[in-house]
């Protein structure tokens, strides 16, 4: 049989395009700041990371995975020669992590598109002093999800108290759904559920973060993915086994054991749900006990969207965030 010389598909991939590069971009920075806010970081502290990659980028003029340690030696020694310290080191440690960030997430899809490897150009030789390196927090898996949920409705069938663990299960998963906060969820009132608006019906979140001594912000939820006939079958079923009047003034949406000098149901802590949720994942998804906490489960709601298609300005506005602005290396919303 004649041998015939095997040729390397990759060394014929077509170049890709300035449309490609910048789109790729974006989603990078996209998937970035998520990361960064499911790591527990403030809206001050995500500005912070993009504004000094956009000054970075900015003065590099290419995207920043094309950057060398050469670059980086040029950029602190000059162009940040007269900048405080502590402004140098929170611009390396965010160039730092925003490379760990590609590394872990995008490594294999910018060799595909671009041919180059990811090499941060922060290095021990031309590191600020003073360094700490940031850290990343990626959430479960579609499939890790899937598994916590699904072991977790089954044994509402066999648990001890059904009603106490069919409303922590909808709480999870309403928060994973349309990714409010733990706070948020637990001040929610039984009238704050609108069926009359929109097509899906919204949630009135009275109890949004602010920031800078705004005071809390209100917003309208509306229960996408799902959340319309989760919050359904929790009202219809469930809300009642608690023996709540459903008619009293401010009555709790997610209702505790425990009740007031009148008899009514109280409304559930925070705590009572994060040590609910540690339970269940302790359970049914113990390669993420001790670490499964609500802003992952709400990360994950964001990430989720962003990959089914959702705009990520529509992701930002449904969880309540407020510090994603049009200017993101240059690309600006249609």
């Amino acid at each position: 049989m004649p041998l015939a010389v095997v040729r390397d598909l990759a060394a014929r991939r077509m170049p890709a395009t300035p449309e490609q590069i910048e789109l790729f971009e974006v989603d990078v920075l996209a998937g970035f700041i998520l990361a960064r806010a499911s790591s527990g970081l403030v809206d001050s502290s995500i500005r912070g990371d993009v504004g000094h990659l956009d000054h970075v980028r900015t003065w590099f003029g290419r995207p920043l995975w094309e950057m060398e340690p050469e670059d980086a030696d040029f950029y602190f020694a000059r162009v940040m020669r007269e900048a405080a310290q502590m402004t140098k080191i929170m611009r390396a440690q965010a160039i730092t992590t925003y490379f760990a960030f590609l590394d872990l997430r995008y490594a294999v899809e910018l060799h595909a598109l671009t041919g180059l490897t990811v090499q941060c150009p922060i290095d021990e030789m031309n590191r600020p002093r003073g360094q700490r390196v940031g850290s990343l927090r990626i959430p479960p898996t579609a499939a890790e999800m899937q598994r916590l949920f699904a072991g977790w409705r089954e044994s509402l069938l066999t648990c001890r108290k059904y009603r106490v663990a069919a409303r922590s299960y909808a709480m999870a998963r309403l928060m994973e759904k349309v990714g409010p906060r733990v706070n948020e969820t637990c001040q929610l009132d039984l009238t704050d559920v609108h069926w009359e608006l929109g097509r899906f019906g919204k949630l009135h979140i009275r109890a949004g973060k602010g920031s800078r001594g705004s005071g809390a912000r209100q917003r309208m939820t509306p229960l996408i993915n799902g959340a319309d006939v989760l919050l359904r079958w929790y009202i219809e079923d469930i809300w009642g086994l608690f023996g709540d009047d459903p008619y009293r003034l401010r009555a709790p949406l997610f209702l505790s054991e425990r009740h007031n000098r009148d008899c009514s149901c109280m409304r559930l802590t925070d705590d009572g749900f994060r040590d609910a949720l540690a339970l269940a994942a302790l359970e049914f998804l113990p390669s993420w006990a001790g670490r499964l906490t609500p802003h992952v489960l709400r990360h994950y709601c964001a990430s989720q969207l962003y990959l089914s298609g959702m705009d990520l300005l529509a992701v930002q506005e449904l969880r309540g965030h407020v510090w994603i602005t049009a200017r993101s290396f240059g690309a600006a919303p249609p």
